[in-house]
């Protein structure tokens, strides 16, 4: 336990008869105070903030020391050794100047805080009034565009005339005429623009001239039919085997076909060829139009056929028209060497096939080869028709 008798350093602040162990304390806890210098840290922010012209001899050390370029930890150490060495008035003044750094820190804090709520207090009242002026514009703006628009309607309305019903009649008519003549002449121009069409007018103003006695002799590599009386000229494709329908139609787009279970000029049978008379102008090739006017040709006429380097002549003796169905124009003729030219008709239609038959007289048919044909016992179900309408292709679709 302790003494109650003895007395405590407090007691001896109390007793009168005691005024230096009074005064000792004192110094004691002074001794305490400001044994221990302010941190180093803490006095390199104060001096930067303050002006060198306001600075005591304590914040000009710091600030050289801030600016010497040792670490935080060297200048702890010489702050240290600084501080232990100066006087105890000294080292008070050191003190003070620190709280007083701490002391106006702390008044700026409070008030730029007290600033920052007044300002965003204000711009809060300036934004609610601005809604509120807002709302009440934007009323007033729709009320007054809604008054004008009234006025105006009912200004300038005035009632409509049977002159004007007629006009508009005739205006919604004449448009959707015009979208119907569009929509047919795209799905069926092949049947409008067949009477205008002249295969090879503008290549050759005159007629192609071939003295059919001179066939025979040497002509150019590309494979042709030339029909001087109709003025036209096409190659005659050679390398489509297939009789499918899609295979001769692709064919037909590079222009005319040779039938793939035929034989060939020069070669004893009935060569048969296929060309379109018509086709819808949005289709591939450029051949649609070949035949159009095979129904020209008449008895005697002649066509020059050119293939492998030699020219065959041929003289139409057999015209007629056909259903698509009658195969047998593919088989042989009355005569030993023939080429038989089929195209749709009437132009622009797939109804019937236009047969034109030609017996070849030059050169001597006698010494054509037999037929090299390997499938000329394979027999479509129907003869190759026209290309397909754009009509047709959108059924074919659904």
């Amino acid at each position: 336990m302790n003494d109650p008798t003895k007395k405590t350093p407090l007691d001896a602040l109390g007793d009168d008869n005691n005024p230096e162990l009074a005064a000792e304390l004192v110094r004691k806890k002074l001794d305490k105070l400001y044994g221990k210098e302010p941190s180093a840290k803490e006095e390199i922010q104060e001096v930067q903030h303050e002006d060198s012209s306001d600075m005591s001899k304590h914040q000009h050390y710091m600030d050289d020391l801030s600016k010497s370029g040792l670490s935080l930890h060297e200048i702890q150490i010489k702050w240290h050794e600084y501080y232990n060495a100066l006087p105890d008035n000294e080292k008070r003044q050191v003190w003070r100047e620190f709280y007083r750094h701490h002391e106006q820190q702390k008044n700026k804090l409070q008030h730029a805080q007290s600033s920052r709520k007044q300002t965003t207090s204000i711009a809060s009242a300036s934004h609610v009034h601005a809604q509120h002026s807002a709302k009440i514009h934007d009323k007033d703006t729709t009320e007054a565009v809604k008054n004008d628009l009234i006025n105006r309607i009912q200004t300038r309305s005035k009632p409509i005339t049977k002159n004007q019903h007629v006009r508009s009649l005739i205006f919604g008519f004449s448009m959707g005429g015009f979208v119907l003549l569009v929509l047919l002449f795209s799905f069926f121009n092949e049947r409008f623009i067949t009477p205008f069409i002249r295969p090879s007018t503008n290549v050759s103003a005159s007629a192609i001239i071939v003295n059919p006695e001179g066939a025979g002799t040497a002509s150019g590599p590309e494979p042709k039919i030339i029909i001087p009386k109709i003025n036209v000229e096409a190659p005659v494709v050679y390398d489509e085997p297939s009789i499918e329908e899609k295979a001769v139609q692709k064919g037909l787009e590079r222009g005319v076909v040779h039938y793939g279970t035929t034989p060939n000029p020069g070669e004893k049978g009935n060569a048969v060829i296929f060309g379109h008379s018509s086709g819808n102008i949005i289709n591939s090739g450029q051949y649609k139009f070949a035949f159009i006017l095979l129904k020209s040709l008449e008895k005697n006429d002649t066509f020059i056929i050119d293939k492998d380097g030699k020219r065959y002549a041929y003289k139409v003796y057999e015209k007629y028209v056909t259903a698509p169905t009658d195969v047998s124009i593919l088989k042989a003729r009355d005569r030993p060497s023939t080429m038989t030219l089929v195209t749709c008709d009437p132009p622009g239609m797939s109804t019937n096939r236009l047969i034109v038959v030609g017996e070849q007289i030059f050169p001597d048919p006698v010494a054509n080869k037999e037929s090299t044909v390997v499938n000329q016992n394979e027999i479509p179900k129907t003869l190759p028709s026209n290309s397909p309408s754009l009509w047709q292709k959108i059924k074919n679709w659904f």
